[in-house]
């Protein structure tokens, strides 16, 4: 009866009640895995408009620990594993425990393409391109039928791993480095924000486009249906130009996205790397806005303990 007036207080509207509930439940019936899950979910902040909204960090952490015994009593609840993936790395910047995470997911569903995608995301945000190859090619290799659907799904991930790995072919930066000399291009970069992709299609890809049009106006807007043509040939243009200068735009904010990676480094291993004067910054600002309330209240109390991460540390793989 309990679970049942749990489910009808969620029902309801009364997410608080039918969380009281759910816990009640729980401390009847510890293997009560759908109980479980709702604590889980429940302790979340409910969402607006179809968007997930961002919990703090009690809220992530009480649903992680729900999940944990989700996953133990029901194994084969998908729905829990990737809950708990997403609070890791999105909501508490734990990518080492993710990494091992995913990689229990891939002991109960050796077959499933999920936990490897997400192993090689981290992988990559971190710079461990070599373990994030070894990733890919059990992607790769997985034995899951003729399906073009997923073929094109898997090469589309191989050329974005191959894109970022050609990104760092000068040296990978790894923040725990304080004398990586990417540190002194981000300490220049500090006082800016990253460029948005609306404001290089409007400073960059548009005034091309439209010196392009203009000319071909001039040479085809007499003829028969050169409008039509013209038109045409101004959308094969913006989206030429747009592809082939894609790879600018991530070079011009490298910086941003290094910076972003020196934060994982701080909310994996626990410690601080980012150098007092970046820290507060106002790109270091913008980068914080991003992320989830729990992730920055947790990289709040690292900053105020303290300790610096050592110039050796290394994610511990699981695999």
């Amino acid at each position: 009866m309990l679970w049942l007036d749990a489910i009808e207080a969620e029902e309801g509207g009364d997410r608080e009640g039918a969380l009281s509930l759910a816990r009640e439940v729980v401390q009847v019936d510890e293997g009560h895995s759908e109980a479980w899950m709702a604590v889980a979910e429940w302790s979340l902040p409910v969402p607006t408009r179809g968007s997930r909204a961002m919990p703090d960090l009690v809220q992530a952490s009480k649903a992680m620990s729900a999940i944990r015994r989700v996953v133990s009593l029901d194994p084969e609840n998908s729905k829990a594993w990737s809950l708990g993936g997403r609070i890791l790395v999105d909501d508490l910047g734990m990518l080492e425990n993710a990494l091992e995470w995913w990689e229990d997911r891939r002991v109960v569903a050796p077959n499933d393409m999920v936990p490897l995608i997400e192993q090689l995301s981290i992988l990559v945000r971190l710079g461990y391109f070599e373990e994030g190859e070894n990733r890919l090619e059990l992607l790769e290799n997985l034995e899951i039928g003729p399906n073009k659907s997923i073929e094109r799904k898997i090469f589309g991930i191989r050329r974005m791993f191959d894109s970022a790995v050609k990104s760092e072919k000068d040296g990978v930066f790894f923040p725990q480095n304080e004398k990586d000399e990417w540190w002194n291009r981000i300490s220049m970069s500090k006082n800016r924000k990253p460029m948005s992709e609306t404001m290089f299609l409007l400073t960059f890809v548009m005034p091309i486009v439209f010196l392009l049009g203009s000319a071909a106006m001039m040479i085809f807007g007499a003829m028969p249906f050169g409008s039509i043509i013209v038109m045409l040939i101004i959308i094969a243009l913006y989206f030429t130009i747009l592809n082939l200068s894609r790879g600018l735009l991530d070079r011009m904010n490298k910086f941003a996205y290094l910076l972003d990676r020196a934060i994982d480094v701080e909310t994996t291993s626990g410690k601080t790397c980012i150098p007092s004067e970046i820290r507060g910054s106002k790109l270091y600002n913008h980068i914080l806005q991003s992320r989830a309330a729990s992730l920055v209240e947790r990289l709040g109390l690292i900053e105020e303990a303290g300790e610096k991460v050592s110039p050796k540390w290394d994610m511990e793989v699981p695999f």
